[in-house]
């Protein structure tokens, strides 16, 4: 895969975290810059300040929603349980790729700036998340 040079992205990272979740999460980076089949790797810390185990489980959207075709994951964390011991802090890398089609689509002509963004919910018994097609492969 070549990268391509004419066309540099901003790739923004966003955390969030759901209404019953304990934990601190947080991009390591806000944004970072890329070329369209160029691997990246960024970071995302989380901490669980609880005095008691929480176990977690992250969903991810990509902004604009049409860009998320071209958003390759190599490697992130997401529909994966991961337990935070008491007062645990971990880093979770996201390595990904935006595919070199992305600046042959008409519609991304204009988009120069993509948000990824990661939301982590407390993983309850019984709590079926649902997970896309592509993921299941």
């Amino acid at each position: 895969m070549t990268a391509i040079k004419s066309k540099e992205l901003t790739i923004r990272f966003n955390a969030d975290i759901g209404a019953s979740m304990r934990w601190n999460f947080k991009p390591q980076q806000s944004e970072i810059k890329v070329l369209p089949g160029e691997t990246a790797l960024a970071f995302y810390t989380a901490k669980n300040p609880a005095d008691t185990p929480v176990t977690g489980i992250s969903t991810y959207n990509v902004i604009p929603f049409e860009a998320g075709q071209y958003f390759n994951k190599i490697q992130c964390f997401c529909f994966e349980e991961q337990l935070l011991n008491p007062h645990e802090q971990v880093d979770m890398p996201v390595f990904f790729y935006i595919d070199p089609e992305f600046v042959e689509d008409p519609k991304m002509e204009f988009v120069n700036t993509i948000t990824l963004s990661y939301t982590f919910f407390e993983a309850k018994e019984g709590l079926n998340l649902p997970v896309p097609s592509f993921i299941r492969q």
